[in-house]
């Protein structure tokens, strides 16, 4: 189906030589709507000599990221900055060693600051002739209007479970139970998906999260609860950063001489390198940062779905639940709590949710929505 879509959108949008070919476009669509995956699949289309075929070197080249005419860049930290921008767009204005499209996909611009936005509207402005910008982003609100304008909007949509069951069981072979368990709680993130059929600590981790309202009914019980959510994401972030950031700081402490010894030894180059080593310790640490949020954003959209299950219990509505599989638990609050006081829930979660993106102290968050969420008639 993705071959079929780029095959179409490189006949019909480049018109053959790439007569009248928009320059700029812009992915949205919520998270598991797949904006990257499509926008990687038009990059294939329009460098592949057959229109994204999916079996050409050029294709192969474009999937594993290594085709010189592809730039891709997804921001590791909280934000992308000017001066990363800049670079980038450096790298965009070169020719195309292929003869063909220059083309940078741009994952999470809406991450990109207000300067780098800047710095990006005037090279989206004006581009080189062979160059084309995919940029994605949630929502196409998420970027400033001076460059959504410019660009050519492709609006995507969530996949149904049944799409995301069929992916699980015929592309990574997750038993049918599985996968509709899995499908059904990632509610069409299909990488989210992925990681719960395939990962039984990610499942743990889950059931742990939603075994937490039931918990909620004292201070003391929300106070613990939000000890042990913002504990997983420092873990997460930990796991996921410590062998990376040992690696990067050993080469750039290599790149810059230190430990060398000699007449040669240029002693200005090995001062410089504090400079650099410091550049990099705020990169990680803005790295580490979004993937805490990341693992805590996580765990508040399952509670989420959770309290919104409960509401459709409460209201005896005919929806698929994300949760069925805890039912039991879903009836219990619906039975002990009013429609007022689920909506109550949901929006501390939502508060929650804001407040970490405006930068508020993980704990202190995080324990104001437990506290939100506290349920004394257990």
């Amino acid at each position: 189906m993705l071959r079929q879509a780029a095959s179409a959108a490189a006949e019909v949008l480049v018109g053959g030589r790439g007569a009248g070919m928009t320059h700029a476009w812009l992915f949205t669509g919520p998270p598991g709507s797949g904006r990257s995956a499509a926008a990687k699949a038009f990059a294939a289309a329009l460098l592949c000599p057959d229109q994204g075929c999916g079996h050409c070197d050029s294709c192969h080249q474009v999937e594993v990221g290594s085709h010189p005419d592809l730039e891709s860049v997804r921001p590791q930290g909280l934000s992308y900055s000017v001066k990363q921008t800049r670079e980038l767009i450096l790298r965009a204005a070169g020719r195309a060693t292929q003869g063909g499209w220059r083309i940078v996909l741009f994952e999470d611009a809406d991450r990109a600051t207000e300067q780098a936005a800047n710095a990006l509207l005037k090279a989206i402005e004006e581009p080189p002739p062979r160059t084309v910008w995919l940029l994605c982003s949630p929502a196409a609100d998420d970027m400033i209007i001076t460059i959504r304008s410019r660009c050519r909007v492709v609006t995507l949509r969530t996949p149904s479970t049944q799409a995301v069951t069929h992916v699980l069981t015929t592309r990574d072979n997750v038993p049918q139970q599985i996968a509709e368990s899995a499908a059904r709680a990632a509610q069409g993130r299909i990488s989210r998906a992925r990681r719960l059929a395939l990962d039984e600590s990610v499942r743990r981790r889950r059931e742990a999260v939603l075994s937490l309202p039931r918990t909620l009914t004292g201070v003391g019980e929300c106070i613990n609860a939000a000890e042990r959510l913002v504990k997983t994401a420092d873990e997460d972030a930990a796991a996921a950063t410590s062998e990376l950031n040992e690696t990067e700081t050993s080469e750039l402490r290599a790149l810059y001489g230190e430990g060398s010894s000699g007449k040669g030894l240029n002693k200005g180059l090995i001062r410089g390198g504090a400079g650099a080593l410091k550049e990099l310790e705020n990169a990680q640490k803005s790295r580490a940062t979004r993937i805490k949020r990341e693992s805590l954003d996580s765990a508040l959209l399952d509670l989420m779905a959770f309290y919104r299950d409960v509401l459709a219990v409460q209201f005896g509505a005919q929806v698929e639940l994300a949760n069925e599989d805890r039912r039991p638990d879903l009836e219990v609050l619906a039975r002990t709590g009013t429609a007022e006081d689920t909506l109550r829930r949901v929006d501390a979660i939502l508060l929650c949710r804001e407040r970490l993106a405006a930068n508020v102290n993980p704990q202190i968050a995080v324990e104001a929505m437990t506290l939100s969420l506290r349920n004394p008639r257990g």
